[in-house]
């Protein structure tokens, strides 16, 4: 992918975002490693979580023992499964550690009540197939197929929103390594798996119900939970990186400011754990305030400020861009995020807490 390429793209894969840094973790990366992938073990750990003497960034937060767990079980028979509450950056870790084992995390299957076994295994060029029948030319490789073929790993993404058929579709290839298709003769009828392939999934516990995983596939997995941020620093610090990227990216001309961020994140965190900072029990909304919408509502805030008034952005600004927040679920969490605001932004310190208690009159009904 050339430079020109690159700087078109909303957002390129790690592998490409990331590539000096992968290039040097390879050139000097001399632990063994396991077959089949670019990096070791060890290396694809400091890809992940940084390494400043490197100058390797840290790209995800969170547990650096999770990240050890999930590339160990990469390492074996076992596929890996991310399961948490929406916004924790599931899909992150599994495109990072994709990158770091395979140097591709293209091969996505995105899960839903539409996903079918042709998208995830295989289909056919009907043209071909009608003038010249079933043949390896008429195939149209999925990214299962294709991460067998070629020894990489495979993201499927929302697993759970999957019909209960279309998941146990993987039992095959996680427990004998082996997908068939039956409409080619000979050797080609079977694709084995090449070394370094393996399956990363993840799953909501939001959907946990919809279509629950069954016994035999959730043995072909290791379960590890990704949990939301626990320190306010550093999802302050995350949230703030982050929208500070894409607002470059938007053509906002102003970063965002700190201490409207610390407003925002306050109030994500109060209102996800239906607490308050001085430990009283709040009404806690039905939708997900995660960090992924706290970066959203904090980019949202910037492209409002800059783009309307050419400034960074203010606590009015929070206020009228979580509404489309608030109110995903239930038309009730607007009342709640209402009274959050009449009862709890007045009673803080600080000029911007104050200004999100005077703008709570922008909330809609």
């Amino acid at each position: 992918m050339s430079a020109n390429t690159e700087e078109t793209l909303q957002r390129p894969p790690a592998e490409v975002r990331f590539a000096d840094e992968l290039e040097r973790l390879r050139e000097t990366d001399t632990a063994p490693r396991p077959p089949g992938w670019v990096l070791s073990l060890e290396a694809a750990r400091r890809f992940i979580v940084g390494d400043d003497d490197r100058g390797i960034r840290r790209k995800f937060v969170g547990d650096p023992s999770l990240i050890d767990r999930a590339l160990v079980a990469l390492a074996t028979s076992r596929g890996l499964m991310l399961v948490g509450e929406p916004g924790t950056a599931k899909s992150l870790l599994s495109e990072l550690v994709a990158a770091a084992v395979s140097g591709d995390s293209t091969l996505t299957i995105q899960g839903g009540a539409a996903t079918t076994e042709d998208q995830i295994k295989y289909s056919w060029n009907y043209a071909l197939l009608v003038s010249e029948g079933p043949s390896t030319r008429s195939l149209v490789p999925a990214p299962l197929l294709r991460g067998m073929a070629e020894g990489k790993v495979v993201r499927f993404e929302e697993i759970t929103r999957c019909p209960l058929e279309v998941q146990d579709s993987l039992l095959s290839p996680l427990s004998d390594r082996v997908l068939g298709v039956p409409e080619l003769a000979g050797p080609d009828a079977m694709v084995f798996a090449r070394e370094g392939f393996n399956i990363i999934a993840t799953a909501n516990t939001r959907d946990r119900g919809v279509n629950e995983m069954s016994a035999a596939l959730k043995r072909r997995f290791n379960f590890e939970t990704v949990f939301p941020i626990a320190d306010f620093a550093t999802e302050l610090d995350l949230v703030e990186a982050e929208a500070t990227r894409l607002l470059e990216q938007s053509g906002a001309g102003a970063p965002p400011r700190r201490d409207v961020l610390e407003v925002l994140v306050a109030t994500f965190r109060e209102l996800r754990s239906g607490t308050t900072e001085t430990g009283r029990a709040m009404d806690r909304p039905s939708t997900v305030m995660s960090t992924a919408e706290a970066v959203s509502v904090a980019h949202a805030v910037g492209i409002r400020g800059w783009f309307l008034r050419g400034e960074a952005g203010t606590p009015a600004d929070i206020v009228e861009c979580l509404a489309g927040t608030a109110a995903k679920d239930d038309p009730d969490d607007l009342a709640r995020l209402r009274r959050y605001l009449e009862q709890e932004a007045p009673h803080r310190k600080g000029r911007q807490w104050k200004a999100l208690h005077a703008a709570r009159h922008l909330l809609p009904g």
